[in-house]
This record gives structure tokens, sequence and C-alpha cells, in this order.
């Protein structure tokens, strides 16, 4: 299990590529563990990046982001998918990673509904969730960047900018 906080305490363009490879898992309703292997993830790097949520300051919404490293950031996107990121940086300091997608649950919408990750886990922090964790992988990890997906209200600037990370299988 990843408990450092230091871990998390770092930018999010430093985060989103050392999360890959890592397994997120979660305890099921039966008792048995469900391990994901994070495949994708993205940067959302504060209030200066227009496809941040925290572009336009501190909203109810967007309070979690400007937390403690560590923490997940949940939300529900088009009224039906919860998405799950973890939020990185300094306190005051918007920045969170999506989990994009993990082996065997393509698409950040598949993998919080394989775990079972809902709005509940908003707020929470990885460093002592309970049913929720981070664990290490031995596999020697290389990956690509591509610019970010489904952010078409964003500046032309920061849609290609290549902050997508994506695991090499």
């Amino acid at each position: 299990m990843i408990s450092d906080p230091s871990f998390f305490h770092r930018d999010c363009l430093e985060l989103a590529p050392a999360l890959l490879g890592k397994y997120l898992c979660r305890v099921q309703p039966d008792g048995s563990v469900r391990r994901l292997r994070i495949i994708e993830t993205e940067a959302y790097r504060g209030e200066e990046d227009s496809a941040c949520h925290a572009h336009k300051g501190r909203t109810r919404r967007t309070e979690v982001m400007y937390g403690e490293s560590g923490t997940l950031y949940v939300y529900l996107c088009y009224g039906i998918h919860w998405l799950l990121n973890i939020v990185s940086g300094e306190v005051d300091e918007p920045q969170a990673v999506l989990i994009r997608a993990c082996m065997d649950a393509r698409g950040p919408g598949r993998l919080t509904r394989a775990l079972g990750i809902t709005g509940e886990y908003n707020g929470r922090s990885l460093l002592d969730c309970g049913d929720l964790w981070l664990e290490d992988s031995e596999s020697a990890v290389v990956y690509t960047t591509a610019p970010r997906v489904g952010i078409g209200y964003a500046s032309a600037e920061d849609q290609a900018l290549p902050w997508r990370f994506i695991l090499k299988e």
C-alpha cells in the first residue's frame, strides 16, 4: 500500500506518470479485493489551466482540489459517470490527476463502475480511505504522452498540452 504522503505531494505533471502501473485496489461487497492496474492518467493544473475545474476559482464543487495531496476528487460527469481524481501539489494550489483508464476497465466511468466508486468517496484521503488504496507494481513503466481528451471547453493551447500519460503495454 502506498501510505507515504510525499508520493502524492508533488506537481500533477509528476504524479500523473508516477501513477502509471500502480494498482488501484478496492474491497468489494463480498470481502474480496479487486485490483486494477492504472494505464492512463491526465493532469489538470490549477486556475491557469482552462481545462481544470478550478479554472474559475474556488466553488463548492472544486473546494476539495484546494486541499491536501492524496485527497480524492470524485465528481459526476454528464449526470451518469463518476470520475476519480487524486489531488496533488500544495494546499490552496488546485491540481489533480484523473485516473482515465485501468487494465480491464478502459475509460474513467468504466473504472469507477468496476470498483464501485461513487461521490461518497469525494474528499476522502487515499492515505486512510480503508476500502480503497494504491499498491505499487514491480513492473517497469514505459509511457507516452498525448493531448488530453474531452475538454472542448478549454483554450486551444490547453487542449494541445501533452498532459495525458499512457502506459505502453
